[in-house]
């Protein structure tokens, strides 16, 4: 198990970026959340196995249809034993 904190940038907010990607998440067991940025970009905490996080990254790097990723931005971090994924309405600073 690795936790993975995740910056999505380019075109990502207004385009189910978050929705899509929680569909990903739940469908490779991937724990965790996304949520959008002020800046304009989309945030994500994951956590689970190598392959679950490799095929979350994958769609990180194309994103829904309508979403243009211009960079992905990966580090790793501390566990933190998510139950879930959750996709977090309000925009973070």
């Amino acid at each position: 198990m690795k936790h993975l904190n995740i910056s999505i940038r380019g075109k990502v907010q207004g385009v189910f970026f978050r929705l899509t990607a929680k569909a990903v998440a739940d469908q490779v067991g991937v724990k965790g959340f996304v949520l959008n940025q002020k800046d304009g970009s989309v945030y994500i905490e994951a956590e689970g196995d190598d392959f679950a996080l490799d095929s979350l990254l994958d769609f990180c790097q194309e994103g829904p249809d309508e979403a243009n990723v211009e960079a992905v931005e990966v580090k790793e971090g501390e566990l933190k034993g998510f139950s879930n994924f959750e996709v977090i309405k309000r925009v973070q600073s």
